[in-house]
């Protein structure tokens, strides 16, 4: 037998030994430098989101949906999710009946991805200014009941809000909604 053959046959035999070993107690989450355990409630997966900051200087998840709730149409309830990289928010009271407002933020994104993305799914994406940097503002083709507004992050990446109303209501341009969204999320990242 070859010099490889007889290491890699010890090799094996030490990883498998290795896997047979029984060690007694009760699986904790590992903790580095022996620190509090981590949080498995799930309790803070709206942290990220609450990102529009309140006049009065709240920016905990109560204070960030009632300032998206008054952005979107003077609406008073709102309510949060989280999924993935997207934070979203249902308005029950919004204009025209119940809306929604998604917030998005790429920490690897760019415009220019997203100018492409955006024409791949035929969007319709135009160039805007917030707050001095380009940014994008898009709509589907047809579709005056939803906006979104993607600019630079303040760091890295993009940030990005869409507002989508209720189909065929009255309801104020998303637009505006969306682009005073991406203002404000820049100005608290600052």
């Amino acid at each position: 037998m070859s010099a490889g053959k007889v290491a890699a046959a010890v090799l094996l035999t030490l990883a498998l030994a290795g896997c047979g070993q029984q060690i007694e107690g009760s699986a904790r989450p590992w903790v580095e430098g022996g620190g509090e355990p981590v949080n498995t409630d799930f309790d803070n997966l709206m942290r990220e989101c609450a990102v529009i900051q309140d006049p009065d200087g709240g920016d905990d998840d109560a204070a960030t949906a009632a300032k998206i709730a008054e952005i979107v149409g003077n609406a008073t309830y709102a309510e949060g999710s989280f999924s993935g990289a997207v934070c979203m928010w249902e308005i029950e009271d919004a204009p025209g009946g119940p809306a929604m407002a998604s917030l998005n933020w790429y920490e690897m994104g760019t415009l220019n991805n997203e100018k492409t993305t955006n024409d791949k799914l035929g969007y319709l994406s135009g160039d805007i200014t917030v707050q001095g940097r380009r940014a994008l503002q898009v709509r589907r083709p047809g579709d005056n009941d939803s906006c979104g507004v993607t600019a630079p992050a303040a760091a890295v990446g993009v940030v990005g809000w869409w507002i989508n109303y209720k189909p065929g209501s009255a309801h104020p341009d998303p637009c505006v909604a969306a682009q005073k969204l991406v203002e404000l999320t820049l100005d608290l990242a600052r």
